[in-house]
């Protein structure tokens, strides 16, 4: 079971688990709590925070147009706030590494995701590009730093489950962020403002960041280092190509979320509504793909999964792309939803139990180099529209994706996970 049905069980879980004596006290952190309880509040802590982090990027992403309008932003003015927001995404993310490998994923992670909910406010009150610029850099800054210490807890909380888990906690972020888009969407439907939009989410996520404090994983014992030998730049490239792979499969997304449309209108020929259901399709067919991910996982280990996946996402949308008519074109665009959906969750996963001694580092390099692919990826495909078309730029994730499917052994785990649920020492901190 995943998604919002698990969620839910583990809430309840979490409330019995407190019940100790007959009597409901509020039990510290410690070995008087059951391991098992400690582990379920955890999970849910975890997933709380991923629905945030989606919510508050969905909310911020519909309500762009209306910072637009009230700053009398031209596209080019725009284009600098958000480049403003890139860069300071990808700035927290290689400052976090060290943070989180040095004081953990819980101290890091906590205090940001306070952070998260007051920073949205700022760039509604900017009046004009520079001092929005600056709100969306220190807005990004926080985001991107929240990415990695989010990512970083939620690999701590799976080593210690003992399971795959990763893909319920991306299914609860892409649902956090339908979340956010809708409730965004509704609030400029009824006339209301930025200010209260990112008011309104922002206090939000400050309520649920002190429920998430409260039931976060607590520090465990430092894991082992290990004593295999190995060269020096040899852990590096490893963590490198795994970049690499996430790079791939964002350039993916960010082709959906950014051509879909345009290719369904403009060379499919179809209407505007039809064009949209393009990226719906893909939308959907992520979450639904993440709910089931975990059992996936298991049944048939990262290697197989990701293979299977980048091939599912080349075949739908190379084939999409031959038939040359838009419900084809909503059903490629689909394919390559679900074909993408796991990638990121398995690379993250593999790239944290590789460097158990230096996940926050290992996970700043994946998760950095693959948002490169996002940024990057819709601007190559605009740029190579204009020489071959753009059915034949939208090849470009099809090669990138046989790529993935070619590399998949990359994912092999190289050494047994170093932590037991068992052997797990909690400490307040």
């Amino acid at each position: 079971m995943d998604g919002f049905a698990e969620l839910h069980k583990l809430m309840l879980n979490a409330g019995r688990c407190r019940r100790i004596g007959g009597t409901t006290p509020a039990v510290p952190w410690s070995a008087a709590v059951p391991q098992r309880s400690v582990l379920v509040r955890a999970r849910v802590a975890t997933a709380l925070l991923f629905l945030l982090f989606g919510i508050t990027l969905g909310a911020w992403t519909v309500r762009i147009p209306a910072i637009k309008r009230d700053l009398s932003l031209d596209d080019g003015g725009l284009s600098i706030a958000l480049l403003a927001f890139a860069a300071g995404a990808i700035t927290g993310m290689q400052l976090t590494g060290r943070l989180v490998d040095r004081f953990g994923s819980r101290r890091v992670m906590l205090p940001v995701a306070f952070a998260e909910g007051l920073v949205l406010i700022p760039p509604a009150y900017a009046p004009n590009l520079a001092t929005l610029a600056a709100a969306l850099f220190v807005f990004g800054a926080v985001h991107g730093t929240l990415n990695i210490a989010m990512n970083a807890h939620a690999i701590e909380v799976q080593r210690a489950w003992q399971r795959p888990i990763m893909s319920s906690f991306h299914a609860v972020y892409s649902i956090g962020g339908f979340i956010g888009a809708s409730a965004g969407g509704l609030f400029a439907h009824a006339g209301v403002g930025p200010r209260t939009t990112f008011t309104a989410v922002g206090g939000t996520m400050l309520a649920f960041a002190a429920w998430s404090a409260w039931w976060a994983l607590p520090r465990t014992a430092p894991a082992p280092r290990s004593t295999e030998p190995s060269g020096q730049d040899g852990p590096v490239r490893g963590v490198l190509f795994l970049g690499v792979l996430v790079c791939c499969a964002l350039v993916g997304e960010g082709a959906a979320a950014d051509w879909s449309a345009v290719y369904l209108r403009d060379n499919l020929h179809s209407s505007a509504g039809f064009a949209a259901a393009a990226f719906a399709a893909f939308s959907v067919a992520m979450t639904v793909t993440r709910l089931f991910g975990d059992r996936l996982t298991t049944r048939f280990g990262p290697v197989l999964l990701v293979r299977a996946s980048g091939l599912l996402a080349a075949g739908g949308l190379g084939a999409a792309l031959l038939i040359d008519a838009p419900p084809a074109g909503v059903a490629g665009f689909a394919c390559l939803g679900a074909g993408m959906a796991l990638i990121a969750p398995q690379v993250y996963s593999a790239a944290g139990d590789r460097n158990p001694d230096a996940a926050g580092r290992a996970l700043a390099r994946v998760v950095g180099i693959g948002y490169l692919g996002f940024l990057l990826g819709p601007v190559v495909i605009g740029g190579a529209s204009k020489a071959v078309g753009l059915p034949g730029a939208l090849a470009i994730p099809v090669v990138l994706s046989l790529f993935v499917a070619a590399t998949a052994p990359a994912l092999r785990p190289r050494r047994p996970s170093p932590t037991n649920p068992a052997d797990l020492t909690t400490t307040i901190s």
